[in-house]
């Protein structure tokens, strides 16, 4: 299942955070434990720590029963959760996401040929991908010709700095590849990849004069539009943005990139 280690490193994470609480919430906590009793809809409390009955607690002291309760919530709470790292690290320790194309791509060259793999490696349907063939927007006549290092043509500065970014660490996309949002008509997106992670197209859509109040106006209802279409930022929609005093930070695009992108 691709994606299944990095989800389960993600919850390995999240778990190591819940198991620091818990432990900390066990750090000055009373002996023993709480026992609860029950008689004619009256609640007593008892404490208990050389014997199973223990000692009753006084309605005055009302801190020592939610010190009890909370103590045994917390130690469960730790249990279970080492428990379920203990499983996740074995799991993890030898498992990946990509093992079964693995066991095609370790093959030579020779025995590759011979053999048809089970499903496509990642190579060979991200390049199908890249070969689809598509009608990109138009240029109007006049407009300022900026050619990448690929050498396609861009629409700005910008876009060459990404589209350059992009082609020297050999990451595959598509510039302005159609996509038809419902309730908004066809945009062009900037850049277009195929995620190995979730299977699907993600769009890098760089806006680079937020400074302008009607593009950013219209730069804004069209990141609307992404998000009625069930493409939300930070999941399939990268976004970068530009002002005259704020322009586009390399350090920015290698961090989205290896965040977002299969590189």
């Amino acid at each position: 299942m691709q994606g299944l280690r990095n989800m389960l490193l993600q919850e390995e994470k999240y778990l190591e955070e819940i198991l620091d609480k818990a432990k900390q919430g066990l750090a000055a906590v009373p002996d023993g434990y709480l026992r609860i009793s029950k008689d004619k809809e009256k609640l007593r409390y008892y404490h208990c720590t050389n014997d199973r009955y223990g000692i009753y607690i006084s309605k005055k002291n009302v801190e020592l029963p939610i010190r009890l309760a909370q103590k045994s919530y917390d130690m469960s709470v730790v249990k279970k959760v080492q428990n379920r790292l203990r499983q996740i690290k074995k799991i993890t320790k030898d498992y990946s996401d990509d093992e079964i194309e693995q066991l095609y791509t370790s093959l030579n060259n020779e025995r590759q040929f011979l053999v048809k793999p089970i499903e496509p490696t990642w190579r060979q349907t991200v390049t199908k991908w890249y070969e689809e063939e598509y009608q990109g927007k138009e240029f109007q006549e006049g407009t300022t010709v900026i050619l990448t290092e690929k050498g396609e043509r861009v629409r700005s500065k910008s876009e060459k700095i990404l589209a350059d970014f992009f082609y020297q660490r050999k990451i595959l996309y598509k510039y302005e590849k159609p996509l038809y949002l419902r309730g908004y008509g066809t945009v062009y997106p900037d850049f277009t990849f195929l995620s190995k992670k979730l299977g699907q197209e993600i769009y890098w859509e760089h806006e680079g004069m937020m400074d302008k109040q009607e593009y950013a106006r219209t730069a804004v209802r069209k990141i609307e539009s992404y998000q009625k279409n069930g493409i939300y930022p930070g999941e399939r929609l990268i976004l970068t943005f530009e002002t005259e005093k704020s322009v586009l930070n390399s350090k920015d695009i290698e961090e989205l990139a290896k965040k977002y992108l299969d590189y």
